[in-house]
């Protein structure tokens, strides 16, 4: 009796063992998988996306062109693209890192296009738009990861040729269409008709100005690569140490592991006390004997 209560006892003590360890090693694995949600939060959202009329940089590149050379007579040589890496930076020497970019972006002679700072101390940010020749923006956007501690970075490069023809295409028609009202001026009619044809004219002149500036953008010496720039301020996340981890998933396997313990035990204390009372009121002899009739 006392061998098969012992033999009993140390069976289930060990599946109460095996069932600790395996909640903290659960614990312990998951502090090293799961993420913060507040790490990431803040360098979620963009800046720039909230501010319109931001200026718009493009460059070019020759095309190797192959195959029917009527039809490669007809293209641009040149590839009209926009390029536009994002950064986003936390570091604790605000000051020192944002005086740092500034010189790196005047060492690449690259140009600060919009500059926004917000905050006070202790949680300042600054907002960079910079132009960068192309040539050189591969470099600086290496260069400038070196600030701080990255928490995010973006490049996305767009093709722009077909917009740049079809803007040129425009202007070709205005400037045809302004030709002829400019034909109709120089003859003779009646003279709400001469300050109708005048407004319409003004009209027109006003759109080729407007994308006069539109192609303007995509001039040779207005060529840049776009890099946006925000730097956070604020403390140097410390990594977690091993110790940390394993008394963290030592305190959590305890608190659970004793709420099993003693949601098990109320619950077989339970069942034996309902046990108990069926006996009592000779329920299990009653259902037994109507079974067996």
């Amino acid at each position: 009796m006392t061998t098969n209560f012992k033999s009993r006892f140390w069976k289930t003590s060990q599946y109460f063992v095996g069932l600790f360890i395996l909640l903290f090693v659960f614990r312990l694995i998951y502090g090293y998988v799961a993420t913060d949600p507040n790490t990431s939060s803040d360098y979620s959202g963009n800046f720039f996306s909230s501010i319109n009329n931001l200026r718009k940089n493009y460059a070019s590149e020759k095309i190797s062109l192959k195959g029917d050379m009527q039809v490669a007579s007809n293209m641009a040589s040149n590839q009209k693209f926009e390029k536009t890496a994002s950064i986003k930076t936390k570091t604790s020497e605000f000051e020192k890192d944002e005086k740092l970019l500034k010189s790196k972006t005047k060492s690449y002679n690259a140009v600060i296009q919009y500059e926004q700072n917000l905050g006070q101390k202790g949680s300042r940010q600054i907002h960079l738009l910079i132009g960068v020749n192309p040539a050189q923006f591969d470099s600086f956007y290496l260069d400038i990861q070196t600030i701080g501690v990255v928490k995010a970075t973006e490049i996305t490069k767009v093709d722009k040729t077909n917009e740049y023809r079809q803007l040129n295409a425009k202007k070709t028609s205005i400037e045809k269409t302004l030709q002829s009202l400019n034909d109709l001026k120089s003859k003779g009619g009646q003279i709400t008709d001469f300050v109708a044809l005048n407004d319409k004219i003004l009209e027109i002149e006003e759109k080729a100005q407007e994308l006069g500036v539109e192609l303007g953008n995509f001039d040779t010496e207005n060529e840049f690569c776009t890099v946006k720039m925000s730097i956070y301020e604020g403390a140097t996340e410390q990594g977690v140490s091993f110790i940390h981890r394993v008394k963290v998933a030592l305190e959590w396997t305890i608190k659970y592991f004793a709420t099993i313990i003693v949601s098990v035990f109320f619950v077989t204390l339970t069942i034996f006390l309902l046990l108990l009372i069926a006996d009592k009121l000779n329920i299990i002899s009653a259902i037994k004997n109507k079974l067996d009739e």
